[in-house]
């Protein structure tokens, strides 16, 4: 995408009203993708399906992340801006609208597939446009905010979308989410401006390019990895909750609001601490996240120790994405929208190779507990990618 140096503040002023009109979508489109953990039990009820065949919805729901966030950002590459993402807005309307009626378990699978589709497009133009509206001292700071929309989705709607789940039904829930994206494609193409001509359109072989250079491929392993290790815990926390530590299914959106607080705030704080010494933040929040899932294997039977555990797991274990996502577009300079977008694919390409093996884990000795198994081998294999990159020179 054409650098636009008008749209370019300094650091020390506030960050542009675009960023936050693209944390709002990004907030809607989190709050789909994650809400499926806080309402499993509902949904496996209502489809007389098990929550093992319940939670395959979070994966479907990854996979179409992993293929559709480097495929749409390729095809939409020439496309403006605001087109991109009101037609993202527009595809996961009728995604929504299609699981609202559907009674059969595979037409779900396959809507929320092509749902995740427009999410990934929207997400790694968002994160480019947010990276580029600003200069390089405050990338980090930027992308923080537009993904934080997707942490905030934690805080607020994720909890709430599991009250209101359990209240009238998740149906009704996917119908609600149906229409504030429409509401939000009207504002995303009425609010933002329209791309100035291109002198220079972006070249899909650039992009490509882009990839080959090993800082890059570093960053994208990380990305797995981190996603790989908290998500895979994140999905099946109701499980955990209930089965496990035994709190009342009532609880479960409180412990999700606690886990999105922690999220929402490192999301923030992360991009900040990345602009000024992104690799020190990244070996403090990976031996923080080992140490918190750790400890959560043995500690998972007490309510307290469980839910502190949690809480500190959303603020460390989601506290580098923002950094990773503005070191990729860093490293990729003229060509950083399938970087970007590639980020976001392996982010979920971690949760849903995470929730597939641990999934199988639930009806194994370990119970509700294999889940936390699995994330906390997962965190460990962060530092493999992080120390080879540390020796890379920053050329």
């Amino acid at each position: 995408m054409p650098h636009d140096s008008s749209r370019i503040v300094e650091n020390n002023q506030r960050l542009p009203a675009l960023i936050y009109l693209l944390a709002a979508g990004v907030f809607l489109m989190g709050t789909s993708e994650f809400l499926i953990a806080g309402i499993l039990p509902e949904i496996s009820q209502d489809l007389g399906i098990s929550v093992v065949q319940a939670g395959v919805m979070i994966t479907v729901f990854a996979i179409g992340m992993i293929v559709g966030t480097p495929t749409m950002a390729a095809l939409t590459l020439k496309l403006s801006r605001r087109v991109a993402l009101s037609v993202s807005l527009i595809v996961f309307a009728a995604g929504h609208v299609v699981v609202a009626v559907a009674g059969s378990y595979t037409i779900i699978l396959v809507a929320r597939f092509f749902t995740a589709l427009a999410t990934g497009g929207f997400w790694a133009v968002s994160a480019v446009v947010a990276a580029q509206a600003v200069s390089s001292s405050m990338s980090s700071r930027a992308v923080g905010v537009v993904l934080g929309g997707g942490m905030v989705a934690n805080v607020l709607g994720v909890p709430l979308g599991s009250f209101v789940g359990q209240t009238i039904g998740w149906r009704g829930l996917f119908w609600a989410l149906a229409v504030l994206a429409i509401v939000g494609s009207v504002a995303m193409f009425r609010l933002i401006p329209s791309d100035p001509a291109m002198t220079n359109p972006p070249s899909l072989r650039a992009e490509i390019k882009a990839l080959g250079d090993p800082r890059v491929l570093l960053i994208l392993a990380c990305c797995i990895t981190v996603t790989g290790s908290a998500m895979t815990v994140y999905s099946f926390i109701a499980p955990l909750l209930i089965d496990r530590t035994g709190l009342p299914n009532s609880a479960v959106p409180l412990v999700l609001i606690a886990y999105g607080i922690g999220a929402a705030a490192s999301s923030y704080l992360g991009g900040r601490a990345g602009d000024r010494n992104p690799f020190k933040l990244f070996f403090i929040a990976a031996g923080t996240t080992s140490a918190i899932l750790i400890s959560l294997i043995f500690l998972s039977r007490f309510a307290v120790s469980t839910v502190i555990l949690v809480t500190l797991l959303g603020a460390f274990g989601m506290a580098t994405n923002p950094v990773l996502i503005g070191k990729a577009v860093r490293y990729a300079k003229d060509a950083p929208t399938l970087s970007s977008a590639m980020c976001t694919s392996m982010f979920n390409l971690g949760t849903a190779a995470g929730t597939a093996i641990a999934g199988p884990t639930l009806n194994s000795s370990l119970g509700a507990n294999g889940p936390v198994v699995v994330g906390a081998a997962v965190s460990i294999l962060y530092f493999v990618p992080l120390l080879i990159l540390v020796r890379i020179p920053n050329r």
